[in-house]
């Protein structure tokens, strides 16, 4: 009790109570009844008396709508005079002006003060059933006792901090420590080589790392330590790198290294928040991009904030305690909103996933949905298409009761992972909501939506409050019909939106705002069907041009509704007489014994069946993987150097999380063309 009091005291300049709705009981979901207890912000915005209402305020009364939400969500030190000054045209981004808060005070100290001892991470370590919880008030003492550290070991407000960890409490924490500061954090996951990992170093000019000694995963121990070693010697800015104990096991420690929990015991648990403007920098995230260079996306305090939250609120339907089960890891933007951001700032119970899919064995998600009654599951279509081919043995054998929402994220998902997803995982009673996003958030999704209405497969289908999508043609034309395909664009700004690309604003604006002025261009190509849903198509580098007919490549992969295949990735490659063809990578299910021509007969068959005659692939090749970088995303330009006969030009492999794999599909390609020269 002394030191909540003494925490009291710490807070009572800096915030100002919070009226915010999420320590009220809210009714789990909008069910037709007063829309206000859906949303109580509705109760200002005229006319709103349905979903379809809300989300018209949301785009055409952008400042009341915004405006609400960030004074109702958010808890501020000094509140905000305006709430945007936006132009895609000019290419600025400002939410929240005039504003101040600490970012770190709304995921921690407000839910302090109400709920102390509630659960806020599960952490699922790599080994089942050894599960930690951690309360708000722990999260907060950890949370102080680093801020106090880094400010000690001489981290200034601005200052980039790296963290190279894996999903463990202190990282979350180290996070937090540095909003709590006013330092700029960038995790790098925590599987990327030392290569990759001093690029995304020197590109942030950080002069702090924070690692552990080892890495946990899939049983298999990883010497992250050794890899920062590796890092910072190419690192000469580098000053001082903080080193956790994940293990026992002692590793060197050079003049830089400082072991941290030794540090940290020093701390007084209190650490003074920083007080921060809503456009200050709260984070850098680097993705990779088209040149081979790592962009580092830069997102700020305010608007972020709000925008991780309330798509946590209402895209998953989350309610004061839920258990919310997103299984990404948090080197990634979505183990950023949706591991921590988002529903710490709602003040849920969030699991931290340091394993994999299949250790020790193939049901291990459903064990831990089982063990830990997760109530929301979020995860990626690559990991639900391995463990459907595992078949339904694994998932069944544990109970999944207490489901309630099941999220795919990363890419589209195909018609038959979507259908296993929701009929054998969710029994047919989980609403799967297949997300889509742009870095920071997620921007359209099958919820929230009107009372029963329906979600179709394979579909991101409703934009999010805000978000107002235009799909457009290649001269730059606004196409306003439906059942038409474009170039997918956002028309107007929305608070979680990046800022631009950290040190390079040239870059941020000829990559998002300058490809169709006056729009956010997200790189992607969508369908909007006769009904108005959204359907992604692919990448629009991904679109393959047959016969004049532009097809997504997501649209081929949905051969994956074959039985016999388990994961494909298609590639486009130049076609003497349509311009290009269709070069198909299958990895089949466990168990299938089926022909190599009767397969390809089925699935162009398939194909035709589908979408087109036209469509139909040129080249089918099975192989046993695909190559994969470590969090699991295909690497399409080295399928796409293979097929178009460039081995030698792969590039950076870095991230590739499997060498074995490229090599097998190097030497199938080379006997699928000989065998079709010997025809």
């Amino acid at each position: 009790m002394a030191w909540l009091l003494h925490r009291a005291c710490c807070l009572k300049v800096f915030c100002q109570p919070s009226r915010g709705p999420f320590s009220s009981g809210i009714a789990r979901a909008w069910s037709g009844g007063p829309l206000t207890a859906y949303m109580p912000e509705a109760v200002a915005f005229a006319g709103s008396r349905d979903h379809p209402g809300l989300y018209t305020v949301s785009v055409e009364q952008v400042d009341e709508f915004w405006g609400a939400l960030g004074r109702n969500r958010l808890m501020w030190i000094n509140p905000f005079h305006s709430v945007e000054d936006c132009n895609l045209q000019q290419g600025w981004v400002s939410w929240f002006l005039g504003g101040q808060l600490n970012v770190a005070v709304n995921c921690l100290d407000r839910h302090v003060h109400t709920a102390p001892n509630k659960v806020a991470l599960i952490w699922e370590k790599d080994e089942p059933g050894k599960e930690v919880r951690v309360t708000y008030r722990e999260l907060l003492e950890l949370t102080g006792r680093l801020g106090n550290t880094l400010k000690r070991q001489g981290v200034k407000r601005g200052d980039r901090v790296t963290i190279y960890m894996p999903p463990c409490p202190l990282a979350v924490a180290s996070m937090l420590a540095c909003a709590r500061i006013g330092a700029v954090h960038t995790v790098v996951f925590a599987g990327f080589s030392s290569e990759a990992l001093a690029d995304r170093i020197r590109d942030a000019q950080s002069e702090t790392v924070i690692t552990v000694n080892q890495g946990l995963r899939g049983g298999k121990v990883t010497e992250l330590k050794q890899t920062v070693d590796q890092a910072v010697r190419v690192c000469p800015l580098v000053k001082r790198v903080l080193v956790s104990m994940r293990t026992e096991q002692k590793v060197p420690m050079s003049e830089l290294d400082v072991p941290l929990e030794e540090e940290m015991m020093k701390e007084d648990v209190c650490c003074e928040p920083a007080v921060m403007e809503s456009e200050d920098l709260l984070f850098l995230l680097y993705t990779s991009g088209s040149t081979g260079k790592p962009k580092g996306l830069v997102h700020s305090q305010a608007g972020y904030l709000l925008y991780a939250a309330v798509t946590h609120k209402y895209v998953f339907d989350y309610h004061d305690g839920d258990v919310f089960g997103c299984v990404a890891d948090i080197g990634w933007i979505t183990g950023h909103s949706y591991v921590v951001y988002g529903p710490l700032c709602n003040g849920g119970t969030t699991v931290l996933f340091e394993s994999t899919p299949v250790y020790p064995n193939p049901g291990r998600y459903w064990e831990t949905v089982e063990r830990l009654r997760i109530n929301q599951f979020y995860g990626a279509p690559t990991a639900i298409r391995l463990l459907l081919r595992y078949g339904d043995e694994w998932v069944k054998r544990y109970d999944r009761s207490s489901l309630k929402i099941l999220g795919s994220v990363g890419e589209p998902i195909n018609t038959e992972a979507w259908e296993w997803y929701f009929n054998v995982v969710g029994d047919a009673r989980c609403p799967v909501v297949d997300t889509w996003w742009q870095t920071g958030g997620i921007c359209i999704s099958p919820r929230p939506s009107s009372p029963g209405d329906e979600i179709l497969p394979g579909m991101a289908m409703r934009p999010f409050f805000g978000i107002s999508p235009a799909l457009l043609d290649d001269k730059g034309s606004i196409l306003t019909q439906n059942n038409v395909s474009g170039a997918l664009c956002i028309s107007q700004a929305w608070p979680g939106m990046a800022r631009t690309i950290y040190n390079d604003h040239k870059r941020f604006l000829e990559t998002y705002l300058m490809p169709y002025p006056g729009f956010f261009f997200t790189g992607d190509g969508a369908y909007r069907s006769s009904q108005g849903y959204y359907q992604l198509t692919g990448r629009l580098d991904d679109v393959i041009n047959v016969s004049g007919h532009r097809l997504g490549t997501a649209e081929l992969e949905d051969i994956n509704q074959h039985r016999a295949v388990a994961e494909s990735a298609v590639i486009g490659f130049p076609h003497e007489i349509k311009g290009e063809g269709a070069y198909v990578f299958i990895v089949l299910k466990k168990g299938t014994d089926v022909s190599q021509e009767k397969l390809s007969n089925e699935l162009k068959e398939l194909v035709s069946k589908k979408i087109a005659k036209y469509a139909s692939p040129d080249y089918i090749q099975v192989t046993k993987r695909l190559p994969k970088t470590r969090s699991g995303k295909i690497m399409r330009r080295v399928l796409k150097k293979i097929v178009e006969n460039k081995a030698d030009e792969l590039g950076d492999l870095t991230t590739l999380d499997d060498h074995e794999a490229v090599e097998e599909i190097i030497e199938g390609h080379k006997r699928l063309l000989q065998e079709e020269q010997g025809q």
